[in-house]
């Protein structure tokens, strides 16, 4: 049996949702001792059986690199004794109709400078097109990024404008956004500048570019898929060490609140494949770490929660974007000099962003399994579609048509010799949240106006827990989940362990901001806020 308090009831925690949050929340609560279902509308969320095509070989939605600055995500691997189950880091590649447009190095290799000249230096051979005053003219972006966290009110205010409004504003040049930051906005946030909160937009550059040389340095599961390599053990440990129970199939329908308590004391749930109803009873705290379409699907069907927590029912009308995932296996090794590699401006993508991975580059070690254990032919690749809704439209072979014809050779010409010996192509809408302008206020806090329900996710406020990034960032979802855990132990919501040290569990700060950074911050509150009390904004802010 879970450790509990003794001579005390154990407590019960429903977990909705099996992504990074839900996982994280999950492991949180087993270690302190709580009794934990998570449930997910997957088959099988745990990774333990491997996502397959008719033909029998692996598929994977999305491919999600892991970048410097997930310590938690590092931490978990060594402490499930994983070893090396990733790749080293690695290059990636921007493309366009023009062709190459500029690498991504490995900026550890560089030697380490303070930010963001060591990123100056280290790609100034890298872009192959982008005249140096266009790089050059992305300096006013710093100045806000120094500005962003001055207050609330200042960070509300970036929040309400487009991130397309400030980068005009601060004359970046139209080059710099239209061949380097749209594409990169397109597949790290899905959504082109325009309809991104420039809060959320600058959130995402510094932490992925601007926070230290080597913050861009990115690296990839080297074998099978993130599910079989991370999910499959954490699921085992904590089935087996502390008796999580994993209801895969089915989907939370409804959250029934308590007459009088003002909490949640069971939920309705629907299997997927059978449509069979079912309650899961005696509920002490729910973990809502679903999306933005799950948030509002969820709450349409529960009216007395809705009323309660009203914040949660204004988090489901925010909006949701579109996901393609493809997969190519190709009759012969096509050579592509980086693994990772984005489109940009290319009129095929209907407005979609796009990478592709060559899979048999990154799980060289076990290309074997890519081909279902079957003997390789040649080239895998995995293709994600961002912002896909249009292009989505388009049947199977349309897209692979796409890939293989307008796309992929641009990157390297031996593409359009090559034949695809087999395919997959899957749509996911609605799967990530939109951080459209102003959706701050919008987006659902961690804890809630029910105390014993919480949300976890990379979309949900975390108020003096804020960690990393939003949109792309499994860390930042993990943490989110493991704090979600947390705080329902901090407030005595539920019981855990009464052994030292299971109280809540640790959390590792990214790395901290460089001298410079803070010195700027400082400086800039120091000369803002007295004229912010005159009524006086920075242009770019200026109503």
């Amino acid at each position: 049996m879970a450790e509990g308090f003794p001579g005390k009831k154990q407590s019960h925690a429903v977990v909705i949702g099996a992504g990074w949050a839900g996982w994280g929340a999950a492991k949180a609560l087993c270690e302190a001792g709580v009794r934990v279902t998570l449930i997910d509308g997957m088959a099988d969320p745990t990774g333990s059986e491997p996502i397959t095509t008719q033909s029998g070989k692996p598929f994977e939605a999305g491919t999600r690199g892991f970048w410097k600055d997930y310590p938690n995500i590092n931490s978990l691997t060594a402490e499930l004794g994983l070893g090396s189950i990733y790749t080293e880091f690695t290059t990636s590649a921007f493309w366009s109709p023009d062709g190459l447009e500029a690498t991504a190095p490995v900026f550890g290799d560089a030697p380490q400078l303070p930010s963001p000249v060591g990123q100056m230096l280290a790609t100034v051979k890298n872009f192959k097109r982008l005249p140096v005053p266009d790089r050059l003219s992305i300096a006013g972006l710093l100045y806000a990024m120094l500005d962003l966290n001055r207050s609330d009110a200042v960070y509300r205010n970036y929040d309400a404008i487009d991130a397309l409004t400030l980068f005009r504003q601060l004359r970046i040049s139209d080059r710099m956004i239209d061949d380097f930051l749209r594409p990169t906005l397109l597949v790290g946030l899905f959504k082109p500048p325009e309809e991104l909160s420039a809060a959320v937009t600058m959130e995402l550059l510094y932490y992925y570019a601007l926070a230290h040389q080597d913050s861009f340095d990115v690296r990839w599961i080297k074998a099978k898929s993130i599910a079989e390599q991370l999910i499959a053990p954490l699921s085992r440990r904590l089935s087996e060490r502390h008796q999580l129970e994993v209801l895969g199939g089915t989907l939370a329908t409804r959250l029934n609140v308590a007459p009088g308590i003002h909490a949640i004391h069971s939920v309705e749930t629907r299997s997927v494949k059978t449509g069979s109803t079912g309650v899961i009873d005696d509920v002490d705290a729910v973990v809502l770490a679903v999306g933005a379409r799950g948030m509002g699907a969820l709450m349409a069907q529960s009216p007395e929660c809705g009323a309660l927590a009203p914040e949660l029912v204004l988090a489901g009308t925010l909006g949701s974007i579109d996901v393609m995932s493809i997969r190519l296996w190709l009759d012969r090794y096509v050579p592509v000099a980086d693994p990772a590699n984005v489109f940009s401006r290319f009129s095929a993508l209907k407005g979609a962003g796009a990478t592709f991975f060559m899979l048999d580059q990154l799980q060289r070690e076990s290309e074997q399994a890519l081909w279902g254990d079957q003997p390789p032919q040649g080239s895998v690749i995995a293709s994600d579609f961002y912002n896909a809704s249009a292009i989505a439209e388009h049947s199977d072979q349309e897209i692979v048509n796409c890939l293989m014809q307008d796309l992929l050779p641009m990157a390297q010409p031996s593409f359009r010799g090559a034949r695809v010996v087999d395919q997959e192509v899957r749509r996911y809408p609605g799967s990530v949240s939109l951080f459209s302008p102003g959706s701050f206020s919008k987006r659902p806090p961690m804890e809630t106006s029910l105390a014993s329900l919480v949300c976890a996710g990379d979309w949900v406020r975390m108020g003096e827990k804020e960690h990393g990034a939003k949109g792309l960032c499994q860390e930042r979802a993990y943490v989110c989940g493991l704090e979600a855990g947390n705080s329902l132990l901090r407030r005595g919501i539920v019981r855990g362990s009464d052994l030292p040290g299971k109280k809540h569990h640790p959390v590792i700060p990214i790395r901290a901001d460089e001298p410079q950074v803070v010195l700027g911050r400082a400086l800039n509150k120091l000369l803002m806020d007295p004229l912010e009390a005159f009524g006086l904004q920075w242009p770019w802010l200026a109503s």
